[in-house]
């Protein structure tokens, strides 16, 4: 596939039951890089909850296509950069393709040309039944004009960066996705199920799935800018 502009707008949307104000300092953040614009899709904890069911999905993801096609009208080369946050990012992989769903088929990628996804959970043995419809349907980096890049994080549960709850809560999610307790993650999500088969791979290293889990993620300013620089390869 032809190379991505970094500098065109980027949609950010994120995980269950997190709002919309937890991602506005990456979206500042991208900006200041010179990012024609960036949006995050608003998304209340009661618009998540919903996500349990289809009809929640297609909340969102209409959400999502509205952000896409407004910054696609300002964007120097016709297209749009996803970023997505744990469940988010499996939620856009369904975005980008010409699967139908509910009713509706998106066709993302002929807006986007690349999806970032930060611990997100993509493989997995025990899915919800939408995640494990997502790869049914679209299985790995389905849509091949897309630049797919998978970000994951290894955290070192013994480590001061480690948070008590994810001391506490973290081999049982492990367990949970990947069906054994002996694996490396960050707190939430293994490695192995974060790395979509086929894409861009980037492991950080003491690096939590978000603020619960502990005290530096992805989105603290060093993570930040490692794997963006990456993924603007």
């Amino acid at each position: 596939m032809a190379s991505v502009d970094p500098h065109q707008p980027v949609v950010i949307l994120g995980g269950f039951l997190i709002t919309e104000e937890a991602y506005q300092p990456i979206a500042d953040w991208l900006i200041k890089q010179g990012v024609t614009d960036a949006k995050v899709v608003p998304v209340s904890r009661y618009d998540w909850l919903l996500t349990s069911w289809g009809f929640g999905w297609r909340r969102v993801l209409d959400r999502v296509d509205q952000h896409v096609q407004l910054l696609q009208s300002m964007s120097p080369t016709g297209r749009v950069t996803l970023i997505g946050h744990s469940s988010g990012g499996v939620m856009l992989r369904l975005y980008l393709s010409e699967q139908p769903f509910q009713g509706r088929t998106y066709g993302g990628a002929s807006r986007c040309d690349r999806l970032i996804s930060l611990g997100s959970p993509h493989q997995a043995i025990r899915a919800t039944p939408l995640r494990a419809m997502v790869d049914r349907r679209c299985p790995g980096c389905h849509e091949p004009d897309v630049d797919y890049v998978a970000i994951a994080g290894e955290l070192n549960l013994n480590s001061t960066t480690a948070s008590v709850f994810s001391r506490r809560s973290a081999k049982g999610s492990y367990r949970a996705i990947s069906g054994s307790v002996d694996v490396s993650g960050d707190g939430l999500v293994p490695v192995d199920s974060a790395l979509l088969c086929g894409a861009r791979h980037l492991v950080q290293s003491d690096t939590a799935h978000g603020g619960l889990f502990g005290t530096t993620t992805y989105f603290s300013p060093a993570r930040l800018e490692a794997w963006w620089r990456f993924a603007a390869v």
